[in-house]
């Protein structure tokens, strides 16, 4: 009989976890369809601006998400392809929504990153990149839009190179400039190349057909013979795919294609299998390291309520870190160290669900009725073991919530409460303002969007916001705190973050951060993770 960690490390092994990340409009949505399309977990794929009956992504569930075109929840999707199990984390695209994306990025093990073809790297694929470096998550790079106007494929290369200290890897290499993609070259064929033909609406697979150097020399005529001479040159002058830079986070491999138009999309996914890494041992809070083959452990890395509105429930998004997980096995809490009972235990495509039996390393299982947890969360069976907490990004806007129907105040404390622990914004609260009038505080403003929408339709609880001036954040003590309260000379108010108690200092500015600590050296001012600084 097959022990359990032979099965858990065997299992692992097919594993190939990983969330697509881009600017937003960079296609990211839409590239997640075409991967799913590609594997045969859906037989058409929907844009997010499709028209007449078309539907919009599989991925994108929220009804905001449906009406804006934008992704703003992570989904999660499963799928089989080549003998392999993939988890798709499609994260949200909208810079304002930059906190959910690196928490995603804590439950994957590589990434891909979208880079537009007309647009090269935009302000959002810089911060998802630096997210990336910093959590040691390799990066796979797709130049998507290759069928539209845009940049030569040799500067893109340049500035990637430039930009992100990262030495890119052709391995697919565009035949025809940006707009007139023809086909592309495998730097791993090089007596090849692949002819697309596109499908009617996008909606199919797009067709391809393998050609030798002399049928392609006859169709693509001047084009090929360009193309070829810039792979090699390339390539000669050390852009060939090395596995080790890659892992490493020195190099990423690149992939050019047209997602709309399922271009190239099953070279790169061939390419997820074959080069991004399968779950591995997991650091720990303490030090160590957890393989995947020990005793079940997992990190609740996302919560999400009312995925499905008529059963008003919450949901846990749960990395399999390591060992089996079962329906049913009853866990641990490392935080509180008490049970929890798994009954409910879902995998997620897009908001279809079904109720999972068994989950390995790298999966991705949804928690039902999980009121009681919380982002960062570790669960495990046996001896106790916690993972690294869950960073928090620095909030740059802050707003006063207040319900507009006093009668209805209940609903909205419950409702700001979900949402805090949700993630969907950060909840302040002080003793100037009381509990009554807490501060939402966001990365970006979009993020009040969501608190609206939501707290108007799951809670009933409709909402007014008044903005407040600050736009910069520090980490100090209770003594700091009130140091800045009391202060006649700086601008800034003290509030402490409900979810983990924490003092944070407001500030309009950098100047004003500058005058509190002329006035309190001996108070700390600590930033916070991704804080950009306002003059």
């Amino acid at each position: 009989m097959v022990s359990s960690r032979t099965t858990a490390a065997q299992e692992a092994a097919r594993r190939r976890t990983f969330a697509v990340i881009s600017h937003p409009d960079a296609g990211k949505s839409t590239l997640t369809e075409a991967l799913a399309l590609h594997a045969r977990a859906i037989t058409s794929a929907g844009a997010v601006h499709g028209k007449g009956d078309r539907r919009g992504v599989t991925s994108d569930w929220m009804a905001m998400e449906q009406a804006r075109g934008i992704s703003v929840t992570s989904a999660v999707l499963q799928f089989d392809y080549r003998e392999n199990v993939l988890n798709l984390l499609d994260t949200p695209g909208h810079a304002d929504f930059s906190e959910d994306t690196y928490r995603v990025l804590a439950a994957v093990d590589c990434a891909v990153m979208l880079i537009d073809a007309a647009k090269g790297l935009e302000e959002q694929t810089r911060k998802l990149f630096d997210v990336c470096r910093h959590r040691g998550v390799p990066v796979i790079t797709f130049v998507n839009k290759w069928d539209r106007p845009g940049r030569e494929a040799l500067e893109l290369m340049d500035e990637i190179e430039r930009e992100f200290r990262l030495r890119p890897t052709p391995v697919t290499w565009p035949i025809g400039i940006a707009g007139e993609m023809r086909g592309t070259l495998d730097a791993r064929e090089p007596d090849a190349a692949l002819r697309y033909t596109r499908a009617p609406g996008g909606e199919k697979a797009a067709a391809e057909e393998r050609l030798d150097v002399g049928a392609a020399r006859e169709v693509f005529g001047d084009d090929y013979d360009r193309a070829v001479e810039e792979l090699e040159l390339l390539t000669e002058t050390g852009g060939g795919h090395d596995p080790e830079d890659f892992l490493a986070g020195r190099s990423t491999p690149v992939f050019f294609g047209a997602a709309l138009s399922n271009i190239g999309v099953r070279v790169l996914l061939d390419a997820v299998v074959d080069l991004a890494p399968p779950p591995a041992s997991r650091r720990l809070a303490d030090g160590g390291e957890r393989p995947v083959d020990a005793e079940f452990s997992g990190l609740v890395f996302k919560m999400q309520a009312n995925m499905d509105p008529s059963h008003r429930d919450r949901i846990a998004f749960l990395r399999v870190c390591s060992g089996v997980f079962e329906r049913g096995m009853t866990v641990t809490r490392a935080a509180s160290g008490r049970p929890f009972a798994t009954k409910y235990a879902h995998s997620v495509f897009g908001q279809d669900r079904t109720s999972v039996e068994l989950a390995y390393p790298g999966d991705v299982v949804g928690l039902v009725n999980a009121a009681q947890l919380r982002v960062g969360d570790t669960l495990h069976t046996g001896k106790r073991v916690e993972f690294p907490p869950m960073p928090t990004f620095a909030p740059e806007h802050f707003a006063i919530v207040r319900p507009t129907d006093i009668a209805k105040s209940k609903q909205f404390r419950r409702g700001i409460a979900q949402l805090d622990e949700e993630g969907v914004v950060q909840v302040l609260v002080s003793d100037i303002r009381g509990e009554q009038a807490p501060v939402l505080a966001a990365v970006g403003p979009m993020q009040f969007d969501v608190v609206r929408h939501r707290m108007e339709h799951e809670f009933s609880s409709p909402v007014r916001l008044e903005t407040l001036p600050y736009h910069l954040a520090r980490a100090t003590d209770p003594a700091g705190g009130e140091a800045l309260n009391r202060s006649r000379l700086v601008h800034g108010e003290a509030m402490l973050r409900v979810k983990d108690k924490v003092t944070l200092a407001l500030f309009p500015s950098r100047w004003h951060v500058g005058s509190f600590e002329r006035e309190f050296p001996d108070s700390p001012l600590e930033p916070l993770i991704a804080a950009h600084e306002q003059d």
